[in-house]
């Protein structure tokens, strides 16, 4: 891959972090150490699984997205009768068979009478089988002459009929707790003879976002800036199934920091989402608020470029208490502290089962923090993740062309080697994954 001024820049910028001697995993100081990135990937799990989940019961078409909170079982055999498999012919014994007369057995029909020894009749695709029915012979395979029916292939006994209980009998276990409800199994739970499915809800989710310096329309001027984080967070927490309850603005005065508190110590989501404030500037209200507030900071900084001022706190007692996640202002540093801590939290807190890990060469050498782990939008091709150089803490470009982001490991990685590839949410499927 060609090296670019944006890789020699960092590269440089890398070289004067590396000097510093007060410089720590995260930024901090000797006094503090951030969470290595996976072990604060782990913490954001672990938060999620103790929390006492809650379930309902809820129509057929409420339930896309939320996981099963009791097991999907059989109500009856599936299918309940005997039916044909294919358009043809029912027939009883050895042919050749004599039509019988009277039209066709449909789909739907009442009960159809039994088939006497070496009489066939025309059926449907899923109309039910008479009784003594030997086989179904589809309609290309046979043909009717004088009033009898002829095969043209060998007839086995049982052919194209699918019996009673083939997918299952009453009171199998179609799927367990835990299972992710797709279009798929919306379909089995509709076959089955079910109407509500008792899911887990979708973990509700408050936005905050803060700062003075932010604008929600026209083009940034005088020392102003658009948001960013608004239009893209709500849209990216519904496609990893949360339910986004509201999205607020609030300032950086005292006025905003008391706001802050109030939202959240008065919030009724799940899990209250932040954006800037984290680090410990003059207007940095977090973690005073979280202090004031009496919450436990489960996870306080990241040793992870961008994005390493992200956190993660719990406010209440560990069973029934709400979360905090506290995202970097910076766009691409919120995203990395979304996939760092919201999206883990939000899947434990769903009851969803955690992503299979993969890893894809990476094409091209890619420059590494000296403590850090990096992670890079990337394109991922049938042999490659292609990193793109649109990767700095405050820029977007990068991130909406990409389908991926690459963990790299602190001092980097060299052409060829497997990095952990996150999928985003658009290029894996979303809330369905």
């Amino acid at each position: 891959m060609t090296r670019t001024d944006a890789d020699g820049a960092l590269d440089e910028a890398l070289a004067l972090v590396s000097r510093d001697p007060g410089h720590g995993p995260g930024g901090g100081g000797p006094e503090h150490r951030a969470s290595p990135w996976h072990r604060a990937r782990e913490s954001a799990v672990r938060a999620g699984s103790g929390a006492r989940g809650r379930t309902h019961r809820v129509p057929l078409a409420e339930a896309l997205g939320e996981v099963l909170a009791a097991p999907l079982d059989a109500l009856g055999d599936l299918p309940s009768f005997d039916t044909s498999a294919m358009d043809g012919w029912a027939v009883a014994g050895p042919g050749p068979w004599q039509v019988r007369p009277g039209g066709e057995i449909l789909a739907g029909a009442e009960p159809p009478g039994p088939l006497a020894d070496g009489a066939s009749v025309r059926i449907a695709t899923g109309a039910r089988i008479p009784a003594d029915t030997t086989a179904v012979i589809r309609s290309e395979h046979a043909r009717e002459s004088g009033g009898q029916l002829y095969a043209e292939r060998p007839v086995s006994t049982g052919q194209d009929i699918r019996p009673r209980g083939q997918e299952c009998r009453s009171g199998d276990l179609l799927l367990p707790t835990g299972s992710l409800v797709t279009p798929a199994v919306l379909g089995l739970a509709a076959a089955a003879g079910y109407d509500e499915l008792v899911t887990r809800p979708r973990p509700r989710v408050e936005i905050l976002v803060l700062g003075d310096e932010l604008l929600t329309e026209g083009l940034p001027h005088d020392g102003l800036i658009r948001d960013a984080l608004s239009p893209m967070l709500g849209p990216w927490l519904a496609r990893i199934g949360a339910e986004v309850v509201a999205t607020r603005r609030l300032g950086d005065d005292p006025a905003g920091a008391e706001a802050l508190f109030e939202a959240v110590t008065g919030s009724t989501a799940d899990v209250v989402l932040t954006t800037g404030g984290t680090a410990s500037g003059p207007v940095d209200h977090v973690h005073p608020v979280l202090h004031r507030a009496g919450a436990e900071l489960l996870v306080d900084g990241v040793a992870v470029r961008p994005g390493h001022p992200m956190l993660l706190a719990r406010i209440g007692d560990r069973a029934d208490g709400r979360h905090l996640v506290g995202l970097p202002g910076n766009p691409l540093a919120a995203v990395s502290g979304l996939l760092t801590l919201a999206e883990p939290l939000l899947r434990a807190l769903a009851g969803r089962r955690r992503r299979p890990r993969y890893t894809a060469p990476v094409q091209g050498d890619v420059p590494g923090h000296p403590y850090d782990t990096r992670l890079v939008p990337v394109l991922l091709t049938d042999e490659h993740a292609v990193p793109l150089r649109w990767n700095g803490p405050a820029m977007l470009r990068g991130v909406a062309a990409a389908d991926a982001l690459a963990v790299v490991p602190p001092h980097g990685a060299r052409s060829g080697q497997d990095l952990e590839i996150l999928d985003l949410p658009w290029a894996s499927g979303g809330c369905f994954t």
